[in-house]
C-alpha cells in the first residue's frame, strides 16, 4: 500500500531577492514533532522583517527554502508528542522566525497564545508583534508614566498605531507624527491628541525639531517612538524632554546617525527595541504581555486596524506595499479560507 504524502501551499523563497523573488509552490505538509503543534494558518501579519529575511538582510538567515511570515493567527489541527498546554481545535495566535505565508505552519507550543474563538483572525494576526512590540517599549524600556508626552514617529504604520493606542490607554499625552493629512487623522481616530504632518525628504533636521517641539509644548517629548529611522531621528530627538527616553524601533527611512553630543545634553536614554529577541530570550515575560494585549483587545483600548487583505499568491505584493509605506495600520494575508 503506498501513502500519499499531503502537501500545502506556500510562497517560498529559493534565493535572496524583492518581494518578486518569491514562488508560490506544493511542498510537503510539516509534521509536528515534541512539544510542537500544526497550525492551519488563517491570516498573518505582513512586518518589514519579512522583507528584510527574504534578501538576507534580517539578523535571523533560515536555510533556504523557505517561506517568510513570522506573525500568524490560526486553529490548531495536529499536536506532537509531549504537548501539554494545547488542544487539536484551539484558535492560536502564533510567533516564529519565519513560516507564516503557507497553509500550515509547525511550530512549538511555547509559541503559541491561544485567542477567543469569536476573534476574527485577520485581527489576531495584526495583534502579535506590532502590540507587542509598543508595548514592550512603552512599558519595559521606556517606563511610559501617566501625564507624561509621548512622540510617536510614523504614527499610522502598524507599530506606530499600536503604540498611539498602548501610550492613550497609559495615560499619555500623544502627539502623532505623520506624513499626510489622511494618516493624521486615522492616528487621531485612535486616540493622538496632537498631529503633526511631516514632509516625505528631510532638508533640515533641526527645521523639522521647531515643529516637533512646537507639537510636543515646551517641556519637549518624555518618550519619543522612533519607527521611522532617516533624518527624522535626530530631528525628534532634538525635541525630546530633560532624561527623556528615545526608543529605536525601526528605521525604513535609513538608519540614523545621531549626534552624541544631543544625548549629553538632553540627559536622556537612547533605548534599542527588538521584540524578537526579547520575546526568545523570556518567554514568560512576553506571555504576560500577550495577555495584557488580549485584556486590552477584549475592554476595547486597542484594535488592529487592518488597512488592505491580500490572497496566499498574492504576498509579494502584500509585502511591496508595506514597503512603499502605503498601509495604514496592518497589512494581512489570507492563507486559508
Amino acid at each position: 500500500m503506498t501513502m500519499t504524502t499531503a502537501l500545502m501551499k506556500a510562497l517560498m523563497s529559493d534565493h535572496a531577492g524583492g518581494p518578486d523573488s518569491l514562488v508560490l509552490r506544493e511542498i510537503p505538509e510539516p509534521a509536528p514533532g515534541p512539544k510542537e503543534v500544526r497550525i492551519v494558518i488563517k491570516a498573518c501579519g505582513i512586518n518589514y522583517p519579512d522583507a528584510l529575511i527574504i534578501e538576507d538582510k534580517y539578523q535571523f538567515k533560515p536555510p533556504r527554502p523557505f517561506a517568510p511570515g513570522l506573525e500568524t493567527a490560526g486553529i490548531v489541527e495536529a499536536l506532537g508528542p509531549e504537548v501539554t498546554t494545547l488542544k487539536v481545535g484551539d484558535h492560536v495566535i502564533a510567533h516564529t522566525s519565519h513560516g507564516g505565508l503557507a497553509e500550515k505552519l509547525v511550530t512549538h507550543e511555547r509559541n503559541c497564545t491561544p485567542i477567543p474563538t469569536d476573534m476574527p483572525f485577520d485581527e489576531a494576526a495584526g495583534l502579535l508583534v506590532t502590540y507587542s512590540t509598543s508595548l514592550h517599549a512603552l512599558q519595559d524600556r521606556a517606563r511610559l508614566r501617566a501625564g507624561e508626552t509621548l512622540l510617536v514617529l510614523g504614527a499610522a504604520g502598524g507599530v506606530g498605531l499600536a503604540a498611539v493606542e498602548l501610550g492613550k490607554a497609559m495615560g499619555a499625552k500623544v502627539v502623532a507624527a505623520v506624513s499626510s493629512e489622511d494618516k493624521a487623522t486615522v492616528t487621531r481616530e485612535h486616540g493622538a491628541d496632537v498631529t503633526l504632518v511631516y514632509p516625505r525628504e528631510i532638508t533640515d533636521p533641526k527645521s523639522l525639531a521647531v515643529q516637533f517641539k512646537e507639537a510636543c509644548g515646551k517641556h519637549g517629548a518624555d518618550v519619543i517612538y522612533d519607527a521611522v529611522g532617516g533624518d527624522y531621528a535626530e530631528a525628534a530627538l532634538r525635541a525630546i524632554a530633560w532624561q527623556g527616553r528615545f526608543l529605536v524601533v525601526g528605521f525604513p527611512a535609513g538608519i540614523p546617525k545621531i549626534p552624541l553630543n544631543l544625548p549629553l545634553l538632553k540627559g536622556c536614554d537612547i533605548c534599542g527595541v527588538f521584540w524578537g529577541a526579547f520575546a526568545e530570550r523570556d518567554p514568560a515575560a512576553h506571555q504576560r504581555i500577550m495577555q495584557s494585549l488580549l485584556e486590552r483587545y477584549q475592554a476595547g483600548q486597542i484594535r488592529p486596524r487592518i488597512s488592505h487583505r491580500f490572497s496566499l499568491p498574492q504576498g509579494g505584493e502584500a509585502i511591496k506595499k508595506l514597503l512603499r509605506r502605503e498601509a495604514i495600520g496592518k497589512i494581512v494575508v489570507t492563507c486559508t479560507a
